[in-house]
């Protein structure tokens, strides 16, 4: 609230990447941990492209979040399949829940597309966040191209497919890049930042982070962000010197 010159713009253009992710646990005995976090990326179709995703031995915080992947946008239909799943094969999803090392026997899928679609975020009750649709589809866990890797992936694997619970229960879709909410613009009226990630009426003020990225690239954005944030940091000395040189001038 003290920050009076802040676009309008602030918390709009929200975008999720389109993303999904699926956690594939492995019933054999493999170690799914070894090697650099991504190593590649498949290109699914013209929208989508999917990255399998590592994480080292002991990381299991996620273990107690995760819920069989159902495919269904029904809610009650949905709780009762989740209820049902794990009693078609009740052994293998035993071994699933229960399994020695989480992270080391787990191989995440990140689907992402750069299908566009924009967020807006605002002050809700009690100072929490609340979010609304502001242009295109709204995001959705439920993603059939994502659904269907993800089960022919844990096929190969001899595994189980898992999402994060409020996937299941409530429908809302997560994502590891949430971008936008600071996105650059002409000006005030069009975003918050402008070409080289000076804030619209502040003069010593930046944004370098995923909130500076107007699009859904449809892929990892760190390379993204860093390239751009490179090139707006190669800009500051410019603009302090300019400043310290209205300075004296005064």
């Amino acid at each position: 609230t003290s920050l009076t010159n802040l676009s309008d713009r602030v918390g709009d253009m929200i975008r999720t990447n389109n993303e999904s992710l699926i956690l594939n646990t492995t019933l054999e005995d493999k170690d799914m941990s070894t090697g650099i976090a991504i190593g590649s990326i498949v290109q699914v179709d013209e929208h989508s492209h999917l990255e399998p995703v590592r994480y080292g031995k002991g990381s299991g915080f996620w273990r107690p979040t995760m819920t069989p992947m159902i495919n269904e946008k029904n809610f009650f239909k949905r709780v009762l399949k989740l209820m049902v799943k794990p009693f078609e094969d009740p052994i293998n999803w035993f071994k699933v829940f229960f399994v020695d090392d989480f992270a080391k026997r787990t191989s995440i899928l990140l689907f992402m597309q750069h299908l566009d679609s924009t967020l807006k975020f605002r002050e809700g009750w009690f100072g929490l966040m609340k979010s609304q649709v502001d242009s295109g589809k709204a995001p959705t866990a439920f993603i059939q191209r994502a659904n269907e890797a993800a089960k022919l992936y844990a096929k190969i694997i001899k595994g189980k497919s898992q999402v994060i619970v409020t996937e299941s229960i409530t429908g809302i879709p997560s994502t590891a890049h949430i971008l936008g909410g600071a996105s650059m613009g002409e000006n005030p009226k069009e975003g918050v930042i402008d070409k080289n990630n000076r804030v619209f009426g502040y003069k010593n003020m930046y944004v370098f982070d995923g909130s500076m990225i107007s699009a859904n690239p449809g892929v990892n954005p760190s390379l993204s962000i860093t390239a751009i944030s490179e090139r707006g940091m190669s800009l500051v000395p410019e603009y302090s010197h300019t400043q310290e040189e209205i300075s004296l001038n005064k």
